[in-house]
């Protein structure tokens, strides 16, 4: 009896982990060419623009808020980083990067701040308030260019989304490391459980001493950075800066979160989650592309999976 109960136990807390690997072993199995090197470095690039914006969207819904102006943001930044770097053409890779990272923590910085004031000062809900951000981001990125893309930026601008390091591409690089320090900001600091006692309960953390507004404030902020670090990191991918880029890249880092495992309502989940998430939507949009189906039904399996995962997720409570 004790031997079941400890094999549903299992189940229940690595549900996602063990359909993750039975994803990857399927995968293997019956996708030509997925096992290869290649491919499975093609998919770590893949899921690497989606990997920074959820690993802020993680902190935002662990303090049960949401985001939805992550991909205006991402691609304002991308604009105006293109910009920029157009500027001085004859830049080397220290310059790229400096002005990749530097407008990322401005221009995220402010739209994170503008976020931060409304849902934690004004008290508007998140959903309105990032809404609003969506729109007049958007909006910025298309009056700046008239609507028309960025080109001509020197060469060494694409290191950060083309190039390598051995064989590790530079994008994968950036994203080991933010995941990995947002680990250790969630899980070994005084800020991460602030972040999960908010989630958990507001009036509690009050009256346990905690700043509610402060925590909530920063990780939006913070979400407003890796939002924008994201949207840099793409126009150098993509060497251009469009005003239509990562339209609807708020979807897929929701849906990252919330496949993992990490509580929609807050105060339950992490980056480990998010990673596992992160890691089964790229397997699975990866798998159709090679099978050759269309992007349009990638995007129903997307809403499929955000539905699954709440579902889920409620059911985890009950």
């Amino acid at each position: 009896m004790k031997n079941q109960l400890n094999v549903k136990r299992i189940a229940h807390d690595y549900t996602m982990p063990i359909f993750l690997l039975c994803l990857f072993i399927i995968s293997m199995i019956f996708v030509p060419r997925f096992a290869e090197v290649g491919n499975l470095i093609n998919v770590l690039m893949q899921i690497t623009i989606n990997a920074l914006i959820a690993t802020g969207m993680t902190f935002v819904i662990l303090t049960g808020g949401i985001d939805l102006s992550v991909g205006s943001v991402a691609a304002l930044t991308g604009i105006i980083s293109s910009t920029i770097i157009n500027t001085m053409p004859d830049s080397g890779i220290p310059m790229s990067i400096l002005v990749i990272f530097g407008t990322s923590v401005v221009i995220g910085g402010i739209c994170g701040a503008f976020n931060a004031f409304n849902v934690s000062q004004l008290k508007v809900p998140p959903f309105v308030a990032t809404l609003a951000m969506m729109s007049i981001a958007r909006g910025l990125a298309y009056v700046f260019t008239n609507a028309k893309p960025v080109f001509g930026m020197p060469e060494a601008y694409s290191w950060i989304g083309l190039g390598y390091i051995g064989i590790i591409p530079v994008m994968v690089i950036i994203m080991i490391i933010i995941l990995g320090l947002a680990y250790l900001i969630l899980n070994r600091t005084c800020f991460g459980r602030y972040v999960f006692a908010v989630g958990s309960s507001e009036d509690v953390s009050q009256l346990s001493g905690i700043n509610v507004k402060k925590i909530k404030a920063w990780v939006y902020i913070l979400c407003g950075i890796l939002s924008a670090l994201a949207g840099a990191v793409l126009s150098s991918r993509l060497q251009a800066g469009q005003p239509a880029a990562a339209n609807g890249y708020e979807l897929n880092a929701i849906a990252a979160v919330a496949m993992g495992g990490t509580s929609m309502s807050g105060g339950r989940g992490g980056i480990l989650q998010t990673v596992v998430g992160l890691c089964v939507i790229g397997i699975i949009n990866n798998a159709l592309s090679l099978l050759g189906v269309s992007s349009y039904w990638q995007t129903i399996a997307m809403g499929a999976i955000i539905l699954v995962a709440v579902i889920f997720d409620q059911n985890k409570k009950d």
